[in-house]
């Protein structure tokens, strides 16, 4: 049996991280038994972030990592039907996702004072008072100091709301013609970008990033549908 670790609910998704939910989604692929653990703390996690797996005392963290060892581990039912080009394009795309367009997302959420509140009943409310006062805004903190040292925190507001509109129309365009990343079908390429849009689209209430997205239907249909197609959906109103 394998168990996922992942956030609990929070911000009307099942839960905050497009990387626990595509994890999610592969397990539900490849049809392997597996159950989920909510943690909502991911300073108790390997590598202090989540998701991560356990097989039978197994512990994999990272769902890049997971994902390769997921595709070991089924003979190439993940990766293994790709073409290099497709494999390229597929790991270019996803290099896009998380690595610039997520940490927007992010942003949108813990850097925007008008949406900061909503993080703070998110993840510090059960703390008890005196505790949460402190370690709010301390993470908060790290996290724009964090932010900084990618770069992108080093732009204005427009700047990086120019960034993001550039990414998001990219990715609608990539799925304009076939309906999926590569191949022309669902792949796991689909999974790391389904999650990422579903997560900044049924983001609730709607941040600045959402706002961008929905300038983009096409994105929100293709989420929908890769969502559906797999059988797991990011947000909890389903």
């Amino acid at each position: 049996m394998i168990t996922l670790y992942t956030f609990p609910e929070a911000f009307g998704l099942r839960n905050v991280s497009p990387f626990c939910l595509k994890v999610e989604m592969a397990l539900k692929h490849l049809e392997l038994p597996h159950r989920i653990e909510l943690q909502a703390d991911p300073r108790q996690a390997p590598k202090g972030k989540l998701p991560y797996i356990d097989i039978d005392g197994q512990i994999i963290p990272d769902s890049e990592i997971i994902f390769e060892h997921l595709d070991e581990m089924t003979n190439g039912a993940l990766f293994g039907q790709l073409s290099p080009q497709e494999r390229a394009q597929g790991t270019a795309v996803t290099r896009l996702l998380e690595d610039h367009l997520y940490w927007m997302m992010v942003a949108s959420r813990w850097l925007d004072d008008d949406w900061w509140p909503n993080v703070k009943a998110g993840f510090f409310a059960s703390m008890p008072l005196p505790v949460r006062t402190i370690v709010g805004p301390l993470a908060r903190r790290q996290m724009r100091q964090t932010y900084n040292l990618h770069g992108l925190g080093r732009h204005s507001l427009d700047e990086q709301k120019a960034f993001a509109a550039r990414d998001l129309k990219a990715i609608a365009d990539m799925v304009a013609d076939t309906g999926y990343v590569v191949a022309g079908r669902l792949t796991a390429f689909d999974f790391t970008t389904a999650s990422m849009i579903a997560g900044l689209i049924d983001n609730k209430p709607a941040t600045w990033l959402t706002r961008l997205a929905d300038e983009q239907p096409a994105l929100r249909e293709y989420a929908e549908r890769i969502q559906a197609e797999v059988g797991v959906y990011g947000r909890v109103d389903i």
